[in-house]
């Protein structure tokens, strides 16, 4: 049952959630594979707080049944086609006519040759139902360099009249484009891809717990919600270290750090 102006979020695993929010159900960036079915990813730095360098992907199961993830979806949003946020195991699951939210032209171009019939792009107050969403430019690393391997990524910024306007902030770095976004829509709920997941070289390719902080100096009021941590080989912050920060700097009232299978009303 979805309860009018209550959000759910559940955390699935990495950045893979299901949102309800408006009367609809999104399933967003799903990883589905099996535990260990994908190769490493490019080395990250060490020493790693999850798993050496060189460990298979996902590092965890998923917490329910690929049927149960997939239950009662209306849309899907893959913010970028990276393989821990739109793998082969959910190309080959989830229906070829559900509707599919991607970030651009390319992405939909690459989603149509897939065999998914109902692409659309986001944008600016793209409708879905009673729905509103805008397309968010992330910054996907620190450096150009990074920038070039990593291509383009986005955030979703989800309004509705019954529900609290929430940031979806997909792989991003901190950079202005993330600040213009919270003083701009003054979302009342972040989400935060807060891994910060890093190779050997070039630093961060999305926040950190710095950048947690960030947000919610800009945003006090703000509820955050961090995700994408502790399921790949180059996640570098833990759950346990980003709550031990948000304590330390007064804010973890108004931090989540959810478990895998956890689920959140806002």
């Amino acid at each position: 049952i979805l309860l009018e102006g209550f959000m759910e979020v559940t955390q699935i695993r990495n950045a893979t959630l299901k949102l309800n929010y408006g009367g609809k159900t999104f399933l967003i960036d799903p990883m589905l594979s099996k535990k260990g079915e994908l190769p490493s990813f490019a080395p990250p730095i060490a020493p790693m707080p999850m798993s050496g360098n060189t460990a298979k992907n996902p590092l965890v199961e998923l917490p329910m049944s690929v049927n149960e993830i997939l239950k009662g979806v209306d849309a899907v949003i893959v913010t970028h086609l990276h393989a821990d946020h739109w793998d082969l195991a959910a190309i080959q699951t989830i229906d070829k006519n559900i509707t599919l939210f991607s970030q651009n032209e390319n992405d939909e171009k690459k989603l149509r040759e897939q065999g998914f019939k109902n692409v659309f792009i986001l944008g600016e107050n793209i409708k879905f139902g009673e729905i509103t969403m805008t397309y968010v430019e992330g910054q996907h690393g620190s450096t150009p360099e990074l920038l070039e391997i990593s291509g383009k990524s986005c955030g979703v910024i989800f309004q509705n009249k019954n529900e609290k306007t929430l940031y979806l902030s997909g792989d991003t770095v901190w950079f202005s484009g993330v600040e213009k976004a919270l003083k701009q829509h003054k979302p009342e709920v972040v989400i935060i891809n807060a891994g910060n997941n890093q190779f050997v070289e070039g630093g961060p390719l999305i926040m950190g717990a710095d950048d947690v902080l960030k947000v919610h100096k800009t945003l006090p009021e703000a509820q955050l919600m961090a995700t994408h941590m502790e399921a790949v080989n180059h996640a570098y912050l833990t759950r346990k270290e980003l709550k031990k920060f948000a304590i330390k700097h007064n804010f973890y009232e108004k931090l989540n750090i959810p478990e895998d299978g956890e689920t959140l009303k806002y």
